[in-house]
């Protein structure tokens, strides 16, 4: 059975030897609303993603591309980059509170464990990196 994927239109931006950029804009369903303009819960963002470049690939500038990330992957990013951290959060903040007696210390404490978790997050980057990695093909 073929794993489902999630999908995102976009244009290539830059290429390189290693890595072609694609810009997507990811929009909100209320971005497509015909009353968008007097709402102010219309939202649009640009992403930048940078795709792994294989030896084949023949992409240009301004080139309209699809992006894709597997589903269970962005399930483990989601994990990784939400999750932990609010455990960790969340533990120490409960820990510490009832050790020290002081809201101060129990919240810098539980914001510097997160910081330190983001810290060997952003070490191990190249590991991850292999791990996440998206696929692109023309449209």
């Amino acid at each position: 059975m073929k794993e489902k994927r999630v999908s995102h239109e976009g244009v290539v931006k830059s290429v390189t030897d290693k890595i072609i950029n694609v810009e997507i804009i990811t929009k909100s369903a209320c971005s497509e609303c015909h009353a968008k303009m007097m709402c102010t819960a219309s939202d649009m963002k640009v992403k930048n993603i940078a795709v792994k470049r294989r030896f084949y690939d023949d992409y240009k500038v301004g080139e309209q591309v699809k992006v894709s990330l597997t589903r269970t992957m962005g399930y483990k990013a989601v994990v990784i980059s939400y999750l932990f951290p609010l455990i960790i959060l969340t533990i120490l903040l409960l820990y510490l509170q009832n050790t020290y007696q002081n809201e101060l210390i129990a919240g810098l404490g539980s914001i510097a464990g997160v910081a330190v978790y983001y810290f060997f997050v952003w070490l191990l980057k190249d590991k991850l990196e292999n791990k996440f990695s998206f696929t692109i093909e023309k449209l």
